[in-house]
C-alpha cells in the first residue's frame, strides 16, 4: 500500500469509518425456527395475521350476556345457558334472555351486553341487574379489536422479543423464518494476558475483552466463539486465524503500531486488506477495520479492537453492534437519543469523544446525563456502572450543565 493510499485510512471520522465497515456488510441467509428458539433472532419475513384477533367478540368480563334493550328498571331475565373461553353458547339470546359468560368467552349472537356479576343478583333460574350507569358499558372486546386478518404484525428486520413472540404466536405462528446467526471469531491478544481462575505473573492481567465481546455478539444475534488468546507471536497469531471458522473475526490488542502489535502483520499473511487503518475517536483511535481476501474464504471481515478494556468496549458499542445488525438483516443505526447535562464539560479536544455516564429521568421527563469524571480507557469499573455513552464532538466547546446532547443508550438488561 502506497504511503498516499494509507492515509486515505487514517484518523476516520466515526461515521466514515462504519460507512466503510457496513458496506459489504449483509445478511447471511435465511433459516426457519420455532418460536421456543426465535429469542433474540432477527426476521427474515413480515408475520402477517390470517384470521382475526379475537376471531370473534369476547367478553371482557365475567358477568351476565343479555340484549341492551331489554335492560329496563325492574325486569328480570332467564337463565338459559353459559358461554366460557373454549366452550360457546352457540344458540342466539333472545329477548328478556341472559346467559352466564366468563372473561374471554364468545358473546352469543342476540346479546350486545355483557353486565359484569357485581351488577347482578341471582335468584334461582333467574337473575335481576342493579345498574348505576345509563347506559352501561358493553364490556364486549370486538372481533378483531386487536388484529385483523392480512394484518403485517412483524415486519422483516425486526428483532424478536418476548412480546413479539407472543404476538407471533397469537397469529399463530409455530415457527418463523430468521437470519442466520453471523459465526463471530473474538482472538484477544498480548503476553500480558491470562484467563481467569490462573495464577498470574506479577507482570500479567485477567484477560477479560473477549468475556464483554462475547456477551454482546449473543446480545446482538450472533453465534461467539473465544479463541485461546495468544501471545504476541506473529505465526501463533495467524494459525489461530486460520484455523478458526467465523464470518467475521474481532480481534482485541495489538491493534496498535508497536513492536509487540502483531496482529495486522499476522493477518496480512492471512490476505489482509485493510479498509480502515484508525479513527478518529476517543477512546478507541486504534480500531481498524480489513477483509481477508486470500484465506480460502474470501472476504471475511476483520474488527480490530484496542486492548484497553473500555476503548474495545466503545468501540464494540460504536462498530460492531451495527456489523451484526447489518449480517442479520437489521437496522444497524445508532439508536441515539438527546439528554441534557446534568454537570458542565470542558472544551473537547480534536477527537470525537465517547463519554460513559449515568442517565435519569428527571420530575419533567427530560433524559440527565452524568459522565463520570474518570474517563481513563483502562477502567472497567467505571464502565459496569455506565448505562450510556455521551457524544462531545471533535472541537467541541466547554458545555454548561443543561445543554442538549447526543445519548447511546447501552443495553443493560
Amino acid at each position: 500500500m502506497t504511503q498516499a493510499a494509507s492515509a486515505q485510512l487514517k484518523n476516520l471520522t466515526v461515521d466514515e469509518a462504519r460507512g466503510r465497515m457496513l458496506a459489504g456488510a449483509a445478511r447471511l441467509g435465511v433459516e426457519a425456527v420455532s418460536l421456543a428458539k426465535a429469542l433474540g433472532r432477527v426476521l427474515a419475513a413480515p408475520v402477517v395475521a390470517d384470521r382475526d384477533q379475537p376471531p370473534f367478540a369476547a367478553s371482557a368480563m365475567d358477568g351476565w350476556a343479555i340484549r341492551r334493550a331489554d335492560l329496563i328498571p325492574g325486569a328480570r331475565f332467564r337463565i338459559v345457558g353459559e358461554s366460557a373461553a373454549g366452550q360457546a353458547y352457540g344458540r342466539p339470546v333472545e329477548a328478556g334472555q341472559a346467559v352466564r359468560i366468563f372473561t374471554g368467552a364468545p358473546v352469543p349472537p342476540g346479546a350486545d351486553l355483557v353486565v359484569i356479576q357485581e351488577n347482578a343478583a341471582r335468584d334461582g333460574d333467574t337473575v335481576a341487574f342493579t345498574i348505576d350507569r345509563d347506559p352501561p358499558p358493553g364490556n364486549i372486546r370486538p372481533a378483531g379489536g386487536d388484529f385483523r386478518a392480512g394484518d403485517v404484525l412483524l415486519t422483516e428486520g425486526t428483532r424478536l422479543d418476548a412480546w413479539r413472540l407472543a404476538l407471533a404466536a397469537a397469529a399463530g405462528w409455530p415457527s418463523l423464518d430468521v437470519a442466520v446467526r453471523p459465526r463471530v471469531a473474538i482472538l484477544a491478544t498480548g503476553d500480558e494476558l491470562v484467563p481467569p481462575g490462573y495464577v498470574p505473573a506479577p507482570d500479567q492481567i485477567f484477560e477479560s475483552g473477549s468475556f464483554a465481546l462475547a456477551a454482546l455478539v449473543e446480545a446482538g444475534g450472533g453465534q461467539a466463539t473465544r479463541l485461546k488468546a495468544q501471545a504476541d507471536d506473529r505465526d501463533a497469531i495467524a494459525q489461530a486465524v486460520a484455523e478458526a471458522q467465523f464470518d467475521l473475526l474481532v480481534t482485541v490488542g495489538g491493534a496498535s503500531v508497536g513492536d509487540h502489535d502483531l496482529v495486522k502483520p499476522a493477518l496480512d499473511t492471512l490476505g489482509l486488506a485493510l479498509r480502515v487503518q484508525t479513527i478518529a475517536v476517543r477512546p478507541g483511535k486504534p480500531t481498524w477495520f480489513g477483509v481477508l481476501e486470500a484465506d480460502g474464504v474470501g472476504g471475511r471481515p476483520v474488527l480490530g479492537l484496542p486492548g484497553n478494556p473500555a476503548s474495545a468496549l466503545v468501540c464494540a458499542e460504536l462498530f460492531l453492534r451495527p456489523l451484526l445488525a447489518a449480517l442479520t438483516g437489521a437496522d444497524p443505526a445508532l439508536a441515539i437519543e438527546a439528554g441534557v447535562l446534568a454537570a458542565p464539560l470542558p472544551a473537547n479536544g480534536p477527537r470525537e469523544h465517547w463519554m460513559r455516564a449515568a442517565r435519569a429521568v428527571d420530575a419533567d421527563g427530560r433524559v440527565r446525563v452524568t459522565p463520570f469524571p474518570d474517563q481513563d480507557s483502562s477502567l472497567i469499573g467505571v464502565f459496569s456502572r455506565a448505562d450510556c455513552l455521551v457524544l462531545r464532538p471533535a472541537g467541541a466547546a466547554a458545555a454548561p450543565a443543561g445543554e442538549v446532547v447526543h445519548v447511546l443508550p447501552l443495553a443493560r438488561g
